[in-house]
């Protein structure tokens, strides 16, 4: 779908609407001044209004001035947020009078109500009141409260069930300026709650969408289908073309007033309408909150990210920290360096006493060195890093530095010790020739282009499969433990740079997958992500992005996923769009595959890795195996809220291939021709054999789970000496056909020569079909979506026949 929308903004006119208020020592907007902001954003249609303030007394003409029998009375006061909760809007009859006496009460009725709710929940107060209560708590809300805004009846065409629409900009710490869109008034958080995912409310950031693509994940939305009139009873009572308007709107205005614009007068930290109704086609603003700042200079300077390369692939390393007696950290790394191949005669020891460590030679600090370092590995204890840094900056012997110490912003009694090496820091990236460093608290790197290794975990606890063979994906941690016990666990994902980021207190996420999008050698790239710091997580999504379109593969997994804390001061939009789903928001949309676990991040990344030069075509999928229980599991596992997969429909010249090899193996009589294909126990590795090659022949199937129950008799499972045993077979279909073939092996550890043997010939494998099933969905699914978004930027209208959620017919 392809519709373009003009859009109307008056920026000057909405910059004078934020200035008048902060000349008045506000950060707010009042009901009212919304309204004219979405006058000038030029998408809408705001009730006509009159804002009533306390104190003065307007005519019976003023009060009757507005169109309709009826009229809205709702409270402002900057402090009260959800109004009707606490009687602050009224729905009554246009009589001068009426008006008047309404107005009067609310004065009161809302102080009070408003009070005792604080009262009963004391810690959702917001700051301004806590503390108070009594009449002392009262009065204050009586004294905020500014009048009542008189405001236009217009009656909604529908009372329905999701006739309500809310749309909200919230400008976040870590991804910058976000819109979000769903079933809007009251009941908004309860219905978010209880609905699956991306059905209620969708989230995006405005830097990587516009109008028509954020249309696009509206449409999957409850409210979409109640707005359009696709639900039973239901008339649409807006066009598309309306929704695609306001939404490009909301996104403009949200660019223009970003905290990553460079020129924005303001800063929009929260523009919220909720709800938007919908009468004769028209959207009507309900009610309406933003929140504003001035925008803030930035503090830190940028990193000269260039310098990613050189500590990646050092010709001289250095090193401080490391014993003469005994195994610590820095006595490891020094071994570990060495026993990956990087020349011991470009490398330096710095020591106060010692000449040579491990035939390695020292030198009693940088002032000594001859040669400037490309990087230098600090593992000395946290309280000397003030000192060491500034030896460091002044010597301008280190190109990058490694901080291997904890201490540094983890408590609250290392944050002044932090902030003080980060100064130095900033300080000679401002001068233009200061190192980058990465960490602290860091585990180190294992770079295998780069021949070394700085983890300080030992070869006996950890082999690290040294060797210099072709590797094509690196992996970024902010946590090494987890990064090590993948590599433990699953030695075969093998990354190229095993890259631990630790606290960031200079390199950052984004700058590592700034410096990856582009590098000709990796082409899968795995991040285990705990927190981005400001902003970051905009530069991180960007270069996902970019990342995507040039055709790599970004697994993601974030950690710390519990909802932000919700006050009574905070909108709708921040309690929907919490800080785990706007990253997990984020990154899908830039075209990562974001895991839900441990086990699904390693999933997702050995499947990227072994499948990335295969063609995903689109989403049918054959599966095959030898017991009832596996296949009717895979086919149970093909649909979730983040895929859609389909059973394959076979070709007639693929069934009549799979039935003559059933009948030469006797099981034509036992065994019926379907997806999924439970071929009996009896099946032998001949026709294991030519049924993969059916499918992997077959148009109509874009990939394949191949189940072998590694126990049935006739599998040849535990013979892995001869030459054309079953996984030589099947693995080398596999290699061939430029389709996804996924084997499942479910036994035990018997069988694990058998597993190995077929990842060892390219094939991913999973002991398990569910899991199998579910995590080739996520990757068909995110493979299907990157490639849509490849299309979209080389300009083609038609996306590719298999679109994120919906895949291509059996044709």
């Amino acid at each position: 779908m392809s519709i373009k929308v003009a859009t109307h903004i008056d920026f000057t006119a909405m910059t004078q609407i934020f200035a008048e208020a902060q000349s008045t020592g506000r950060d707010l907007l009042y009901e009212h001044e919304v309204y004219s902001l979405l006058r000038n954003l030029g998408s809408e249609t705001p009730p006509r209004s009159l804002l009533l303030q306390a104190g003065t007394r307007p005519t019976d003409e003023e009060l009757l001035a507005l169109p309709g029998d009826r009229v809205v009375l709702k409270i402002v006061s900057p402090y009260i947020v959800h109004k009707s909760d606490v009687g602050g809007v009224r729905i009554i009859p246009k009589h001068p009078d009426k008006i008047r006496s309404t107005w009067r009460r609310m004065m009161y009725e809302v102080a009070e109500n408003y009070a005792d709710r604080i009262e009963r929940r004391p810690a959702h107060a917001p700051a301004h009141y806590q503390g108070l209560t009594g009449d002392a708590l009262v009065s204050a809300i009586s004294q905020d409260i500014q009048g009542v805004l008189l405001v236009q009846f217009i009656p909604p065409d529908t009372t329905s069930f999701g006739n309500e629409l809310i749309v909200g900009l919230r400008a976040t710490r870590e991804f910058g300026m976000i819109l979000t869109a769903g079933i809007g008034g009251t009941d908004t958080e309860l219905l978010a709650d209880n609905f699956r995912k991306n059905r209620s409310i969708v989230s995006a950031s405005t830097e990587l969408n516009d109008g028509e693509s954020f249309f696009e994940l509206f449409r999957r939305t409850v409210a979409y289908k109640v707005l359009a009139g696709k639900t039973r009873g239901q008339k649409r009572v807006v066009a598309d073309e309306q929704l695609i308007e306001c939404f490009s709107a909301f996104i403009q205005v949200g660019n223009h007033f970003s905290p990553t614009a460079v020129d924005a007068p303001f800063v929009i930290e929260e523009l919220e309408i909720n709800p938007f109704a919908f009468s004769d086609f028209m959207m009507v603003p309900l009610d309406g909150m933003c929140r504003f700042s001035l925008p803030q200079k930035a503090l830190v300077v940028p990193r000269p990210a260039e310098r990613i390369h050189t500590l990646l692939h050092p010709g001289r390393i250095g090193l401080i920290g490391v014993s003469t007696s005994r195994q610590n950290f820095g006595r490891v790394i020094l071994q570990n360096v060495l026993a990956h191949g990087f020349p011991a005669g470009k490398i330096t020891v710095i020591h106060p006493t010692a000449s040579e460590i491990d035939g390695v030679a020292c030198a009693k600090g940088l002032s000594a060195l001859d040669e400037p370092l490309d990087l230098f590995v600090v593992a000395v204890a946290a309280e000397h890093l003030p000192e060491l840094i500034e030896e460091i900056m002044r010597s301008k012997k280190a190109a990058s530095v490694l901080l291997i110490p904890g201490g540094l912003g983890e408590t609250q009694d290392s944050k002044a010790m932090a902030e003080k090496i980060m100064a130095l820091i900033n300080e000679g990236h401002r001068q233009g020739d200061g190192p980058v460093f990465l960490g602290g608290n860091s585990m180190g790197v294992i770079s295998h282009p780069g021949s070394y290794d700085t983890w300080f975990i030992p070869e006996n606890k950890l082999p690290k499969g040294r060797g210099q063979h072709q590797r094509n994906s690196a992996f970024i941690s902010q946590s090494g433990a987890f990064m090590a016990t993948r590599m433990s666990r699953t030695p075969e994902l093998d990354p190229a740079y095993l890259i631990s980021i630790g606290n960031q207190n200079d390199l950052t996420l984004g700058d590592f997958m700034a410096y990856f999008k582009t590098h000709p050698d990796t082409d899968v790239v795995g991040v285990y992500c705990e927190g981005f710091n400001d902003l970051d997580g905009v530069h991180f999504t960007r270069a996902v992005r970019q990342a995507v379109l040039a055709g790599k593969e970004i697994i993601f997994y974030k950690a710390g996923r519990t909802p932000e804390g919700k006050t009574a001061t905070s909108s709708h939009t921040a309690s929907l769009a919490g800080d785990y789903t706007v990253c997990e928001s984020c990154l899908t949309q830039a075209g990562a595959m974001v895991a839900r676990s441990f086990n699904q991040f390693t999933e997702l990344y050995m499947l990227a890795k072994g499948l990335h030069g295969k063609a995903i075509a689109g989403n049918r999928m054959a599966a095959v195996s030898t017991a009832g229980y596996e296949a009717v599991g895979m086919a149970d596992n093909i649909t979730a809220d983040d895929f859609e997969l389909r059973m394959a429909t076979f070709r007639p010249a693929t069934r009549q291939r799979i039935a003559k090899a059933l009948e030469e193996c006797g099981l034509d009589r036992l065994v019926e021709v379907k997806n999924p294909l439970d071929m009996n126990p009896a099946a032998t590795d001949g026709l294991f054999t030519e049924v993969v090659e059916a499918l992997a022949a077959d148009p109509g199937v874009d990939l394949a789970v191949i189940g072998m129950i590694p126990l049935t008799p006739s599998l040849s499972s535990l013979d892995m000496d001869a030459s054309q045993n079953i996984a030589e077979r099947i693995g080398a279909i596999a290699r061939l056909s430029p389709k996804p073939i996924v084997a499942v092996v479910d036994g035990g550890e018997m069988y694990n020569p058998f597993a190995a043997m077929l990842r060892e010939r390219g094939m991913p494998v999973f002991r398990d079909a569910d899991r199998a099933v579910r995590a080739l969905g996520l990757y068909v699914q995110a493979r299907l979506g990157a490639e849509n978004l490849r299309c979209r930027r080389r300009g083609n209208v038609e996306e590719k026949k298999t679109n994120p959620l919906r895949s291509g017919a059996d044709s």
